[in-house]
This record gives C-alpha cells, sequence and structure tokens, in this order.
C-alpha cells in the first residue's frame, strides 16, 4: 500500500520545502482533492497532527463519518497525502485530524477541506475590484462567514498583488501561515480562501510574504469589519447576523432634514472622553451607555446633531482617531460592531443625526497595518515627496491607483450604508488638494502640468461626493478646508468639490482673533467680525469651534476671553455664542464649551461636568440650550442661511463703541430679527438702531426672544425690558428706529412683536 502511495503521490523536493517552509505560492495545485488516473489523490498540510483520516461527511453529526482511508504522513513533515476512491469529493467527505494535547491526550478535530472549493470571487466582483468601482468592499474582500455547498465557513479575501504568498493565520491554525495559504487571483491582485468552521468572533491576521522573498511582521485586514480592542491589533471576523432597523421614518425624512434651508447644529464629541466613569479606572462609556447618557443630554440640549470624532479603529489613542488602520471597523474600544449601530438607531429615533469624521488623506505607518501592505508602496506612494506627511509622520494614500480609490470610497459607504450614518466629515482636505502642503520648495513633485494641485485628489473627492450623493440621499459630505479653494460645496457638474458644507475655518480664527483682544482695544479689530459676511455665502459653511480650538496648549475656549475675572470671560464668551448662532451658517460646538470648561480638553479625562455645580456655567449651558431652541424656531436663522438676500448690515462700522447690529430674514412671510451686539464691559444707553417697515414688518414694538446678559444666563440682569416702542425718528437708512439700553458684553436679539 506504501508504495502504492508513493506513486500515486510523488512530491518534489522542491514542492515540500516550499510547503515546509511557507513559500507554496499556488497551494490549490497541491493540496485538496486530485484526481489521478484512476484514484482522487488527497493532500493536506497539518503539521504537529498524530493522524489525519478522510470519513464520510454525515451532516449534524461528525462522529458518525466511515472511515474512507488514512492519510499517509510523507517523512513525517505533516504533509499527509492519500489516494482515496475516486468518487470522493468535497462536500462529501471530511478530515479527521488527531491533535496531541499537552496532558499527553488526544483531540480530535473535524473539518471540511478547504481546498476543496473551486474559485470563491465571481468574474463581476473581480473585474470591479480591478477598476477601483466595488462598492460593497466589506462583503467581497475581508472576512465574510457564510455557507458554500452547505458547508458554514469564512471566506476570506485580501488585496495583495505583488505578495509572493498570502496566509489566513489565526487561533484555529495555532497562528502558523503554512497551514492556510491563499488562492491567487492574478487578474486583480487578490487572494481568497474559504475556511470551513471559521466562524464570527474568530481573531486572524495575514501572513505575507512579500515581493522581496521576506515574511513580513502579521497584518490587520484591510477590511476587516470587527477588531479586538487597543493594544491588541487583531482582526476578528464580524457577526453575520444582520441589525434590525429601527428607523425608516428617519432615514425617509432625512433629506429634508439635511436641506440646506433647515437647522444644523452639532455637538462634537470624543467618545472616548465624554463621560469618563473614574470608579472603574477612569474607563470610557461603551455604545450603550452612551446611548443612555449622551443621547438625553444632545437631545436636551437641542443640537440636531452629534458628530463624532473618528471611531474608525486606531492604534493609538492619543490621535483621537485621527490615524485610523480600520476603517471599516468601529472602534472596539467602545463596544461591538451591533452596540454601534443601535446606538445611530436610538439617535434617529430621539431626532438625533449622526456624522463622522473620517480620514481618506493618510494613514499611521504600524508594522500591522496598510504600510508596504505586500512589501511594497501599495496604498501609499513610493516617493517620500508624494507619500509621506512630515507633520504627522504618516504616509499618504496613493490617489492614482484605482484599488485605493475603491477602497476609501467603500469604507464612506460602509458607514452611510451600513450603519445608516447621517454624515461624514472629511478631515484634512487641504492637505490632499495640494501637493506642496506644508513643504518647503524641493521636497514637493508637480502635476503633470507643473502646478501645486493634486489632481488625482481633486478626480477622487469629485467621485467620492458624486457616489455618496447617489447611493446615499440625504447624506451630508462637510469638507474640513481652510483655503480659498473654489467651489469645495459647489455641484461637481458646476466645476465644484461636491461637498454638501465646508467648515468656514477663516470666521472662526478672525472672531477669535478678536475676541481674545482686551475691550478696549477692540475698535482697532472691528473688521475680524465683519470680514467673514465678505465671503459668507460663497460657500454653504458650518461655523466651527472645534475641539482643534481647545487643546496643545490654545486653552479652553473660556479662556480665550479677556477680562479680568472669570465673571467677565463668561460675559464675553455667552456674547460671542450669541454672534455665532445669529450668524449665517450652521453650527458646530465642541464638548464642553457649552458650559464654558476652564481647563483646555484632555481626551483621559472627562469635560469638567462639576462646573455645572456653579450657576454661572450653568447659565452658560442655559444659553445654549436656548440658542438652539431659538435657532430651530425662527427661520430667520436657518432658511436663508446660504442666500444673501438672508442678511443684511444695519451697522457694522461703530467702531468706536464695539456695537454691530444685524438683520436675519428668512422667506417671505417670515419675520425677520434684528441681532444687537456690545462688545465692551460699557453700558449703551440710549443707543438708536434703524429697524425695517414693510409688508408684515409694520409693528409698533419689538420684542426682545433672547438677551446673552439675562440673570438666567449668569449675566448682570441689568436691563429686562422685554420690548421696545418703534418711534418715526429714521436711522441707519430706515424711517424707523428703536432706542436700546445694551448691557455690557452682550448679544440681543429681538423680533416683531405682531
Amino acid at each position: 500500500m506504501t508504495d502504492r502511495i508513493e506513486e500515486l503521490t510523488d512530491v518534489h523536493q522542491k514542492t515540500l520545502d516550499a510547503v515546509l517552509q511557507g513559500r507554496l505560492s499556488d497551494p490549490f495545485a497541491l493540496f485538496g482533492p486530485h484526481r489521478m488516473e484512476d484514484r482522487t489523490v488527497v493532500r493536506t498540510f497539518q503539521p504537529g497532527a498524530r493522524a489525519v483520516d478522510i470519513v464520510t461527511r454525515v451532516p449534524g453529526n461528525d462522529a458518525a463519518g466511515e472511515l474512507i482511508e488514512s492519510l499517509y504522513n510523507v517523512n513525517q513533515t505533516g504533509l499527509f497525502i492519500s489516494a482515496a476512491p475516486a468518487s470522493i469529493s468535497g462536500d462529501n467527505y471530511l478530515l479527521r485530524i488527531t491533535w496531541p494535547t499537552t496532558s499527553g491526550g488526544e483531540h480530535v478535530q473535524y473539518t471540511e477541506d478547504p481546498y476543496s472549493f473551486g474559485l470563491l470571487l465571481g468574474d463581476l466582483d473581480i473585474h470591479l475590484l480591478a477598476e477601483g468601482n466595488h462598492r460593497e468592499l466589506g462583503r467581497c474582500l475581508g472576512a465574510n462567514p457564510m455557507v458554500i455547498d452547505g458547508m458554514a465557513g469564512t471566506r476570506f479575501a485580501v488585496w495583495a498583488p505583488n505578495a509572493r504568498r498570502v496566509s489566513v493565520v489565526g487561533d484555529f491554525n495555532s497562528w502558523d501561515g503554512r497551514r492556510h495559504p491563499m488562492r491567487r487571483r492574478i487578474e486583480a491582485g487578490v487572494w481568497e480562501l474559504f475556511i470551513p468552521r471559521v466562524r464570527s468572533g474568530a481573531r486572524y491576521k495575514y501572513e505575507i510574504v512579500g515581493a522581496d522573498g521576506n515574511v513580513l511582521p502579521l497584518k490587520a485586514d484591510p477590511v476587516a469589519r470587527a477588531t479586538e480592542a487597543p493594544p491588541s491589533t487583531v482582526s476578528v471576523v464580524a457577526s453575520d447576523v444582520p441589525f434590525r432597523w429601527t428607523d425608516d421614518a428617519w432615514m425617509a425624512e432625512r433629506a429634508r432634514r439635511h436641506d440646506i434651508t433647515a437647522p444644523m447644529s452639532v455637538y462634537e464629541v470624543h467618545a472616548g472622553s465624554w463621560l469618563r466613569i473614574l470608579e472603574e479606572e477612569n474607563r470610557s462609556l461603551n455604545w450603550h451607555e452612551l446611548g443612555d447618557r449622551l443621547i438625553p443630554y444632545v437631545t436636551g440640549m437641542g443640537f440636531t446633531h452629534i458628530e463624532f470624532l473618528p471611531i474608525m479603529e486606531h492604534p493609538f489613542g492619543g490621535s483621537w482617531g485621527y490615524q485610523p488602520l480600520g476603517l471599516f471597523a468601529p472602534s472596539a474600544r467602545f463596544g461591538s460592531p451591533a452596540g454601534f449601530a443601535s446606538f445611530v438607531d436610538r439617535c434617529h429615533a430621539a431626532g438625533i443625526g449622526v456624522i463622522l469624521d473620517w480620514v481618506p488623506a493618510h494613514f499611521p505607518s504600524d508594522e500591522h497595518g496598510l504600510a508596504r501592505f505586500d512589501g511594497t508602496a501599495l496604498y501609499e506612494h513610493q516617493d517620500p515627496r508624494e507619500g509621506f506627511h512630515q507633520d504627522w509622520n504618516t504616509l499618504i494614500y496613493n490617489l492614482g491607483r484605482n484599488e485605493v480609490c475603491g477602497f476609501l470610497i467603500a469604507s464612506a459607504l460602509e458607514w452611510l450604508e451600513h450603519y445608516h450614518v447621517d454624515g461624514i466629515r472629511v478631515d484634512a482636505v487641504a492637505s490632499m488638494l495640494y501637493r506642496d502642503y506644508s513643504r518647503n520648495a524641493g521636497e514637493w513633485i508637480p502635476n503633470i502640468h507643473g502646478g501645486r494641485e493634486n489632481l488625482e485628489a481633486v478626480a477622487f473627492l469629485r467621485n467620492l461626493n458624486q457616489v455618496i450623493r447617489q447611493r446615499c440621499p440625504g447624506a451630508v459630505m462637510i469638507a474640513e478646508e481652510s483655503t480659498a479653494w473654489p467651489g469645495v460645496s459647489a455641484p461637481v457638474e458646476e466645476g465644484g468639490l461636491g461637498f454638501t458644507h465646508k467648515w468656514n475655518m477663516g470666521w472662526m480664527h478672525d472672531t477669535l482673533r478678536y475676541m481674545s483682544y482686551d475691550p478696549l482695544y477692540r475698535q482697532h479689530h472691528h473688521h475680524d467680525m465683519t470680514f467673514g459676511l465678505i465671503y459668507a455665502f460663497s460657500e454653504k459653511f458650518v461655523l466651527p469651534i472645534s475641539h482643534d480650538e481647545v487643546v496643545h496648549g490654545k486653552g479652553s475656549l473660556l479662556n480665550k476671553m479677556p477680562g479680568a475675572d472669570v465673571t467677565q470671560r463668561l460675559a464675553n464668551l455667552r456674547a460671542y455664542l450669541g454672534f455665532m448662532w445669529t450668524h449665517p451658517g450652521k453650527k458646530l460646538l465642541f464638548m464642553g464649551c457649552e458650559f464654558a470648561q476652564e481647563k483646555e480638553w484632555n481626551h483621559d479625562a472627562s469635560p469638567e461636568w462639576n462646573l455645572l455645580d456653579d450657576p454661572r456655567h450653568r447659565g452658560v449651558q442655559r444659553l445654549v440650550r436656548d440658542l438652539n431652541r431659538v435657532y430651530a424656531a425662527e427661520p430667520a436663522l436657518h432658511k436663508t442661511d446660504y442666500a444673501s438676500e438672508g442678511f443684511a448690515w444695519v451697522i457694522g462700522d461703530d467702531n468706536s463703541n464695539s456695537v454691530f447690529a444685524y438683520l436675519r430674514k428668512g422667506n417671505e412671510g417670515d419675520a425677520p430679527l434684528l441681532i444687537v451686539l456690545n462688545m465692551t464691559p460699557v453700558m449703551r444707553d440710549g443707543y438708536r438702531i434703524g429697524v425695517p417697515e414693510g409688508p408684515g414688518f409694520k409693528v409698533a414694538s419689538w420684542r426682545v426672544v433672547l438677551n446673552s446678559d439675562a440673570d438666567v444666563y449668569g449675566g448682570t440682569g441689568v436691563d429686562r425690558v422685554e420690548s421696545f416702542e418703534v418711534d418715526n425718528h429714521p436711522a441707519h437708512g430706515m424711517a424707523q428706529s428703536l432706542v436700546l439700553r445694551l448691557p455690557p458684553l452682550s448679544a440681543i436679539v429681538l423680533k416683531p412683536a405682531h
């Protein structure tokens, strides 16, 4: 019998060496069942096994299988071979593997043969992968539990076109890269393997022999949809149980909620530090706990959206998520992927939208990640003048590769389509648009026309936004873009980048600079507050007071405000918030700013919630809540946000008094609002301001809708007048006017009293 086996299953020494050394590039040519003359030869590599048998497959009862043949261990190498009857096939036999145990006993494993299965990815999958147009990448590549030929297991697939060999390794094969080498689909540079009986929750990585023949450090799956919590870098086979969504009504009306005429007030949150549990080793909340605590808080404060700093899996917590490596996986720091889906579902039930920060500009160089993934510069540029980001010590995606662009677009769609996220804020867009971003002469490569514009990035962003507009109606796409690049929020067909919104970084820098000055000197910097209106309608802007403004020594928002004591700083802050909420543009405020946190943000600690014991800080919180209420209730503050007709200066040039007055207007029939700011600590008594008269506006008085100096907000409460009479004294080009008493450091909102 031994002679017959050796005759039928002769293995060349080079092939055997390749098996033993993990260099087998075409495992399906050797392993699995192969017809040879009148027999079917079965080969399997099980190093360390005592015995391997072929038994008949009896569904539901492995132990009932009858012995077909015992396999022969070639030279005791772990390569087992047989010459089984010709009638066997992959769906009617099992491998019965006997393993020694540490106690001296035996453990028997039953499994279908991974190398008995045919091609896994279809021709359309392969074609779309090669084009970079596969939009369901997380269900094509990565680890996907499924049933093939009646057998449950997991299909693994990974893009590594320059690798010599790729293997799946995990607990299920003792992390031995020789046991599950994958089949290469050369048309798309993809490697695939179906491993029976590997199910959801299994831990795995890829072992790759690079283009130079060296074994690389184990790589996490770029398309893993679940991971272990850091500091582990292991990928996890995600659950195949579909989440049961209950947000049909929300999704149906999301486009209306996101219309440019609708209010949008965003609460920006770092999930890891919004509320830490000191009594439990300062841990972060999980998704269920965030649902219990964060959602009611945001609802009660009147915000319309939560925006999370990146929750995609990232190895270094100190990056706040801005150096992600798991672009398809919610960070395991906060629970399971299903837990995140449940959080989004609960937000929608409460009327809250969810926006995620997302980073397609660069990625960290951790050896388990995307860096030189198959031994070559695959996801990144080869030349460091294009591929290395000096500011962040990260690698830059090569957006000239179809597959890389497809990978990133599929990542965005994963969050929008599979997690019902309502929008994405694209981080660091400016760094993508310019080849010389943060580089000196000689440190960058011009484009094909000799210019500094990154043409590949422009094409990618336009394609990204077009795909999302087509597939995800009503989703918002927000650009963090700090330059004067034209048309960031203009449609692609009009020559724009296709974003729905752009962060107004210029407004933020100018106005915070103004607020930092002692009120005595603000008269010399009046233009910092008015300049933003020159370009306010050139883009669809979001006014951002984000995490970036309260870290790295910049101090908290409160501590940017001048004043001899905290009372005056709080008054400045209240006036500034009143200005922000009445200025054209959607709103974004970082956590802690809503109650005037004193310390700058620390990602390892909660905001200073204890400050709410102080009525002055509680007053700022109440002001933000009421500003959100007024903003949502008054059409003049949001319906014409992006139309110049919705704003008019009444007083924009009173430098000496540091007073500003402007009108916000809605559509025809909507009452206008008059906003008056006094940016000095001096009471302005008898201050006359012109008011319009016309259809719907000829009224006897204007009532106070909100006064940031009210005592309920921690202000002086010196002016409790609820309405002001109109007189026929002309002022500021209008036939009628009001005479107001302007409290110090205040913002007042008035409305015609019909």
